[in-house]
């Protein structure tokens, strides 16, 4: 246990100098003074995060396995990574002109692992009094009874650290719109209770690393940046009124909203035009950023993929639901391959 508070005391010092070496770019008065106090307010919090996570691994019980909190951060379940993961790397691929640089694919790959993990575990706090209620989630390591609702925030927490000292190795700008993306990550699970539509809010947080990687790889976020991220939140709203569809009787029952109870009976037609607008949109995108025909065939999957999810919803089986919500990562696959196809026939890999 010592070496893992020793590693945490690392990190946390490593989070400080990061970012007293970040405000040390900036000579504009301005920026400097409300970056200064934002940032005195995070070392503030990060030192005592790491007193608080200190006492809790000090106090750690062998009894409470491992793989709880394994469990929480919803890494025995990597959809929801993966779905993350496609926009942002189809954001580096076009930021980079097909060649990211390593430092950014690295960052962003293991920002989107970080702070996916972060948001399962906000999500498991905020739902942790509905959660014994609802089948699919009664077995959560909170609902359960697994953790504690503290060892959860020293986890959240923690994540969060993880992360924020991975967004300080990139530029100003990127930081900012981090900051951004930590607020809607950590919100999100509270729009179930007062919104149908928290999908919505849900495609924005998923789709953030959209304007990141632009701004990080060029320093400014284009208007196709904004324009992806539109097309993030529509296919969030998708795959995740799929995932709702699963939870339907149980929400009604404990008061959550979502898009599938919002939808009602007319839940698999909405989808379907969900589908076809965004098919749309991703045509408009190809023909804006003037893409190859690997862009177009990837589209033409995409939809192939689609049909079949609306085919396996058409009863509403719990079961079917949840495998067209699961397809969806072939969705997002076959779109990045439609993107490395068109650079592959740019010459951006090296071509003779």
């Amino acid at each position: 246990m010592c070496m893992l508070q020793h590693l945490l005391a690392v990190i946390v010092e490593g989070v400080v100098g990061q970012v007293a070496a970040y405000i040390d770019q900036f000579h504009d008065s301005h920026f400097e003074k409300s970056a200064r106090i934002v940032t005195d307010f995070i070392c503030t919090t990060a030192r005592r995060v790491q007193n608080i996570v200190s006492l809790e691994i000090e106090s750690f019980s062998m009894t409470v396995p491992w793989n709880a909190y394994w469990r929480l951060m919803r890494f025995d379940k990597p959809i929801g990574t993966l779905l993350l993961l496609w926009p942002t790397w189809w954001a580096l691929l076009l930021a980079g002109d097909g060649l990211p640089t390593l430092k950014n694919a690295l960052i962003f790959t293991a920002g989107v692992v970080l702070m996916r993990a972060a948001g399962c575990v906000m999500n498991d706090i905020a739902d942790r009094d509905f959660d014994p209620h609802v089948e699919r989630t009664k077995c959560r390591p909170l609902a359960s009874g697994e953790l504690t609702l503290k060892q959860a925030l020293g986890l959240f927490f923690f994540l969060m650290l993880l992360a924020f000292l991975l967004v300080l190795l990139t530029n100003a700008l990127t930081v900012k719109l981090a900051i951004a993306g930590a607020a809607l990550a950590s919100s999100y699970p509270f729009f179930k209770r007062f919104t149908h539509v928290p999908q919505v809010v849900l495609g924005i947080a998923f789709g953030w690393g959209i304007p990141m990687a632009f701004a990080a790889e060029t320093g400014s976020v284009p208007a196709i940046a904004w324009w992806l991220l539109g097309i993030n939140t529509v296919w969030s709203v998708i795959y995740d009124t799929l995932y709702a569809m699963v939870d339907r009787d149980d929400d009604l029952a404990v008061g959550i909203k979502s898009t599938a109870i919002l939808f009602g009976r007319y839940d698999v037609a909405i989808v379907g035009v969900l589908m076809l607008a965004m098919t749309a949109m991703l045509v408009a995108a190809g023909g804006w950023l003037a893409l190859a025909w690997p862009w177009y065939a990837g589209i033409a999957v995409a939809v192939a993929l689609w049909l079949r999810q609306l085919y396996l919803v058409r009863g509403r089986g719990r079961d079917a639901c949840f495998r067209a919500f699961l397809n969806n990562n072939w969705v997002g696959f076959v779109l990045f391959l439609g993107l490395v196809g068109h650079f592959a026939l740019a010459g951006a890999y090296g071509a003779a």
